[in-house]
């Protein structure tokens, strides 16, 4: 039981580090965190005890702890504001407005099929002019406050 425990807080605080860095809207779901961790644990040890390798258990438990979290909006949005507002505002105030951009932005993202390669897609190239345009409004509408 130590053992699954130890598996439980490493997935945990993975989960945790991207959430924080890449999905801050889950950041804070606990239920999610615990559900997701617990998941990845388990399949680790079932993988484990059916003799698979460690990279093997590490892929598997991977799969179900990142399942659906590869595109990021948050990181889509920090590019966006990273790459197009940069001169406009120090590198200390380039994320904290990324993460006020997150729910401007966000019904812009339902216009688009999000998947793990979109990123690699033409449309995402859309998505980013979007993005860019819209911020650009909420900059003039509203300043940089």
């Amino acid at each position: 039981m130590d053992t699954q425990q130890k598996d439980l807080s490493y997935f945990r605080l993975r989960l945790q580090e991207l959430l924080n860095t890449s999905f801050p809207e889950k950041a804070n779901d606990k239920k999610f965190i615990e559900q997701r961790s617990s998941w990845a644990a388990n399949a680790y040890e079932g993988a484990f005890i059916s003799g698979n390798t460690i990279a093997q258990c590490n892929e598997i438990a991977n799969y179900i702890l990142f399942e659906n979290l590869f595109f990021s909006r948050f990181d889509t949005i920090f590019q966006v504001v990273c790459n197009e507002f940069d001169t406009i505002m120090a590198d200390e105030g380039l994320r904290p407005f990324a993460l006020k951009m997150l729910p401007i932005c966000a019904a812009i993202f339902s216009s688009y099929k999000l998947s793990n390669d979109f990123a690699h897609s033409y449309e995402f190239d859309l998505l980013y002019t979007e993005l860019t345009g819209t911020i650009a409004i909420w900059i003039q509408e509203h300043g940089l406050q």
